[in-house]
């Protein structure tokens, strides 16, 4: 097996140049595809070991930290971060990591990406998502879980928090049952939120699918309603302008550096303008998002032409965003903004 290019699936051609190496970079891809579609770290790093296939550092071992730093260097975009290091000793050429005291300076479209920009994007705020996916009432925060796929999603109608999922061992009789975390665990609420066998929460999202398959004319056309207002958020020239100017302060930026001139004040803008860019880059992903969370669900509905017979595990990972359990009913809110009550 090839040892994975410094950690970094580029090679270096004549010129110093950043080459991409496409076998390596197909690991990368691969990490970027299983995050998003709802991996967590642990378990691509797992998966990535039993396929035999070794670290940047030629290691079989890999850890998240491994995988966290992929999902963040901006590399994979094509673009560099200058000064990341910088040298501490000329004569030893000691290089340290640059915490602050140098300035540092990106570049966009430095070298060939691996990973296209609203890839990357659609990453960070999953990053950012999974950090924390459900803050309660009283302010506890809940982070994401690939444990099972209705960890984080099934939510007490009551008193907002989180339902768990439970072992349940009731006079002989097991059975797995989910449990708002305020009847098992001090949150300092208080609330009687009924118990739920998990079978109930799987008959109930197939009831919720199949209610949408049934009025599927309905549901595709508020569905495209949704998706035409999405797409008039959009800002595509203000992006285009902002990417023509740091085109040419870029320039500037490279020119100035090779002649140790003064390039504090272009730094700046650079600075500045990819900030902007960075927010809006955020929300075009946020959009791109919405817009695939629409599109797959009118796919969905289009292709499925007979109601679901039984539970199926990965449909709802890919449709369902959230169940609110309440006493007489329950709320499935789907990715695509659909939501359906289920009574019972």
């Amino acid at each position: 097996m090839r040892c994975l290019n410094g950690g970094l699936r580029y090679t270096k051609d004549e010129n110093k140049r950043l080459v991409v190496v496409p076998e390596e970079a197909e690991i990368v891809k691969r990490i970027y595809r299983e995050y998003l579609e709802g991996a967590s770290m642990l378990k691509i790093a797992r998966g990535l070991e039993a396929d035999g296939i070794l670290n940047g550092a030629g290691n079989e071992r890999w850890h998240t930290s491994n995988i966290n730093n992929i999902l963040r260097n901006e590399k994979y975009i094509g673009d560099a971060l200058l000064q990341k290091t910088y040298t501490v000793d000329f004569l030893t050429k000691k290089r340290v990591k640059n915490n602050g005291i140098v300035p540092q300076y990106y570049v966009e479209n430095s070298h060939e990406a691996i990973i296209p920009r609203e890839v990357f994007m659609q990453v960070q705020e999953e990053l950012i998502r999974r950090r924390i996916v459900h803050t309660s009432p009283n302010g506890k925060t809940r982070t994401y879980s690939s444990n099972h796929c209705f960890a984080q999603i099934v939510i007490c109608g009551n008193c907002g928090e989180v339902f768990r999922r439970v072992h349940w061992n009731n006079r002989g009789k097991k059975s797995i049952v989910w449990r708002c975390v305020s009847r098992l665990e001090n949150t300092g609420l208080f609330c009687d939120a009924r118990t739920v066998l998990e079978s109930t929460i799987e008959q109930v999202l197939v009831t919720a699918i199949n209610q949408t398959l049934c009025d599927k004319d309905s549901f595709i056309t508020t569905l495209r309603d949704n998706i035409a207002t999405v797409i008039n958020r959009e800002s595509a020239k203000e992006l285009a302008d902002i990417d023509k100017r740091l085109e040419e302060l870029q320039t500037e930026l490279l020119k100035l550096a090779t002649s140790n001139a003064d390039y504090e004040k272009v730094g700046e803008e650079i600075h500045h303008l990819r900030d902007k860019k960075q927010k809006l880059l955020l929300e075009s992903a946020n959009r791109d998002d919405l817009k695939k969370r629409i599109a797959d669900m009118s796919t969905f509905l289009k292709k499925q032409s007979t109601a679901l017979a039984e539970y199926d595990k990965q449909l709802v990972r890919r449709l369902i965003d959230k169940v609110t359990v309440f006493e007489d009913k329950f709320t499935v809110e789907f990715k695509s903004g659909v939501t359906v009550d289920v009574n019972e």
